[in-house]
């Protein structure tokens, strides 16, 4: 698991750094590479990696490489334990500028440094390249401990690439060396595992839990969250109340741990073991817990770029101070480039002006169009659909017919003037009632409430007449599209606000129907007036909820 590994590794790393005596020497010269230690001991990564960065460059002034491979090593530690595996590689590599493998006070660190790299291209799931590395770092480990710890890490990675046959290799001759309780009880259930890989039917059970014991006894609980992870995946087929039972045991320790990867793990594991309720719960903690850690690690890597950032624009400054006498030979050159800069930024100016302002107008002549075409919608479709709808009914004579037919033209005439709409404001009430009831007829009822003439006394005639089309325009597609037998509107006012509910028992609209030019208008009529419209659709029919605010309706002009 990440986080057992990366804690076996710190304590090799910890180990070097005590064992080397010259390299201990020089860091005491050092101020920012001591503080770094101690940041770092402290658990604030942020703080040693600034310090790291800053030591870095004072042993670069000093020209001590073993101090900035120090430096880097640990630099690349911290990058990869946040989850910056990229990152940690680009350091271990530009360490190896300064490390030498034949100078013995440098091999403790390219020992680890090669170790550091398998680590980032294992996360990184790229096996074949944590092997290589892994090996040239046992080519100059002769510790027994960090031998075995680095094979450990080799058939890991075997075990990822499906090669268990070596895998298995490699565990049995750790095995074999008798090596300390931590390494033995991780080589053990490794082991155990990769054997139930290889064979469903291999009792791994013992051995992974004589693994447990020792790792409790030792109060090792990232080893502990290892063994309970292995136990719940054996157990999952053959008895899941068990693989359920070392889930909670792993999310529990997890949490003692304070690792939030085996966290995340563990939540995944009772997600698909746990009952309904109970997952869906631990659902939600790992998605809570997946994002919170995404976001640490994303701002521990910006952090981490943003020192580097910092550290090479404080170079720079100083470079730039250094030339600031060569930089001022130049001046009149900079004069004349903003000069430049000036007359080609006027001269941009004044292209995209010329642009706005040829903009506008094709804005203008498109509104136009928009404007004479809502009044061809408005006035003449619907228009002559209504008289359509009550010659269909027998809701009108001959006299009225012509009587409407001629408004009807003379209103065609005037389309393309942009005058404001003549409404008639007394007995309006009467103009909607007869507008809703002449699309009345043997197939289709309708039911009017709460029109009264009282209801739209404070409602302006220019309001009046949007929504005297807004009408027009839902009861015309009623008629055209709806199939519906019954429709009711209502009207109400409740706290200053004109409510109008429409509803009807047709075929509703269709869920992937694109709105056509009469409802886009609908609206934006009802925008123009400060009001809203929703629709609800269903296979019950359709039903449609406009309001809009009285105190906006008195101010409108």
């Amino acid at each position: 698991m990440k986080s057992f590994v990366i804690l076996v590794f710190a304590a090799v790393l910890a180990a070097s750094c005590s064992n080397n005596k010259v390299g201990q020497k020089n860091a005491s010269e050092n101020v920012f590479y001591t503080r770094a230690i101690q940041y770092k001991n402290a658990g604030e990564t942020d703080s040693a990696f600034l310090y790291y960065d800053q030591a870095k460059d004072l042993f670069l002034q000093a020209k001590d490489s073993l101090g900035v491979g120090k430096c880097l090593v640990n630099m690349a530690y911290l990058s990869i334990d946040k989850g910056d595996n990229f990152g940690g590689q680009e350091l271990s590599l530009q360490s190896l500028d300064y490390l030498d493998p034949a100078r013995e006070t440098d091999l403790p660190y390219v020992i680890i440094n090669f170790n550091e790299l398998g680590l980032a291209s294992y996360h990184l799931k790229n096996y074949s390249k944590a092997l290589e590395f892994y090996d040239q770092s046992l080519k100059y480990d002769k510790d027994t401990v960090g031998t075995q710890t680095v094979k450990t890490n080799i058939g890991v990675a075997y075990m990822e690439q499906g090669k268990l046959r070596e895998a298995l290799t490699v565990y049995e001759n750790i095995l074999k060396e008798q090596p300390d309780t931590t390494i033995f009880a991780r080589v053990l259930t490794n082991y155990a595992y990769t054997r139930w890989l290889q064979d469903s039917n291999y009792n791994a059970a013992p051995e992974f839990q004589k693994a447990l014991r020792l790792r409790i006894l030792q109060d090792d609980l990232l080893g502990q969250n290892a063994s309970y992870s292995h136990l719940s995946d054996y157990y999952v087929r053959s008895r899941p109340d068990s693989a359920l039972f070392y889930a909670r045991q792993m999310y529990r320790t997890t949490k003692l741990a304070g690792n939030p990867d085996d966290r995340l793990e563990a939540l995944q594991k009772l997600v698909s073991l746990a009952p309904g309720n109970q997952a869906k719960n631990y659902f939600a903690k790992h998605q809570q817990l997946n994002d919170s850690l995404q976001t640490a690690r994303s701002a521990a890597k910006n952090q981490f770029a943003l020192v580097r950032y910092e550290s090479e624009k404080h170079k720079t400054e100083n470079l730039k101070l250094q030339k600031e006498n060569t930089e001022r030979r130049y001046q009149v050159i900079t004069i004349l480039l903003i000069l430049m800069g000036i007359c080609i930024g006027f001269v941009s100016w004044y292209r995209k002006r010329k642009q706005h302002m040829e903009l506008e107008k094709k804005n203008a002549v498109q509104e136009d169009r928009l404007r004479i075409y809502k009044k061809v919608h408005d006035v003449l479709a619907n228009g002559v659909y209504r008289v359509m709808a009550e010659v269909e009914y027998g809701n009108i004579g001959k006299e009225a017919w012509l009587d409407k037919m001629e408004v009807l033209y003379e209103q065609t005439r005037n389309i393309s003037y942009d005058e404001k709409p003549e409404v008639q404001d007394i007995d309006f009430h009467e103009i909607i009632a007869r507008l809703i009831t002449s699309f009345a007829g043997e197939r289709t009822k309708i039911a009017v409430a709460g029109n009264s003439e009282d209801f739209w006394s404070a409602v302006s005639p220019v309001v009046k007449h949007e929504v005297e089309q807004v009408l027009l325009e839902l009861m015309v597609n009623m008629k055209k599209h709806s199939r519906a037998g019954n429709v009711v509107i209502r009207f109400r006012q409740e706290n200053d606000t004109v409510h109008i509910d429409y509803a009807d028992d047709g075929v509703g609209i269709p869920a992937d129907i694109k709105y056509g030019n009469g409802l886009s208008n609908t609206g934006n009529r009802i925008k123009a007036i400060g009001g809203e419209i929703n629709f609800d659709s269903n296979k019950e029919g359709l039903k449609i909820r406009i309001s809009f605010p009285i105190v906006k309706i008195q101010n409108y002009v």
